[in-house]
């Protein structure tokens, strides 16, 4: 079992990210809470040690992800939340950013969590792939798709 320097430590680096996670997943915070609470008590319960900080910040999306989906298939729902409540539950965001987190959040499963690994935690597709444990043409492809269908929706260009 790891210690509470460990576990403060790893809330501390990881916290926000698991909650972006969830939110963008579970779309209310109530959920989020409820997985984040449970990845943290995977990785206090969790007995094997880290290669880097890299690998860790890895496991955490990974086991983030994987609660979100077993959550969702658990609860066999999926509500959308008005960008009105999701304004409420967090940072106030300008127009243009409240578009793109609408179009972001209507992408199917497999272009969201690309995207959000891609653009928010910075994730080359060779690291997601590994993260997701598929083939890393796979998430070419995937990031592709995605940034295609956000061209479609948004206008202009998507790098």
């Amino acid at each position: 079992m790891k210690s509470d320097e460990d576990l403060s430590r790893a809330m501390e680096a990881y916290a926000d990210m698991v909650r972006r996670i969830c939110f963008v997943h579970l779309k209310n915070k109530y959920d989020t809470e409820d997985i984040f609470q449970n990845v943290y008590l995977k990785y206090l319960l969790h007995e094997k040690t880290f290669e880097s900080n890299e690998h860790e910040k890895a496991w955490f999306a990974r086991v983030t992800i994987n609660a979100c989906k077993d959550q969702l298939r658990y609860l066999s729902r999926r509500k959308w939340v008005s960008l009105e409540a999701f304004g409420e539950e967090s940072v106030v965001l300008d127009e243009q950013s409240k578009e793109i987190l609408e179009v972001v959040l209507k992408l199917p499963e497999k272009y969201r969590n690309v995207i959000y690994l891609f653009y928010y935690e910075e994730y080359s597709a060779v690291e997601i792939a590994k993260i997701l444990g598929k083939k890393e043409n796979t998430i070419y492809t995937w990031l592709s798709r995605a940034k295609e269908i956000l061209r479609e929706k948004l206008g202009g260009e998507w790098s």
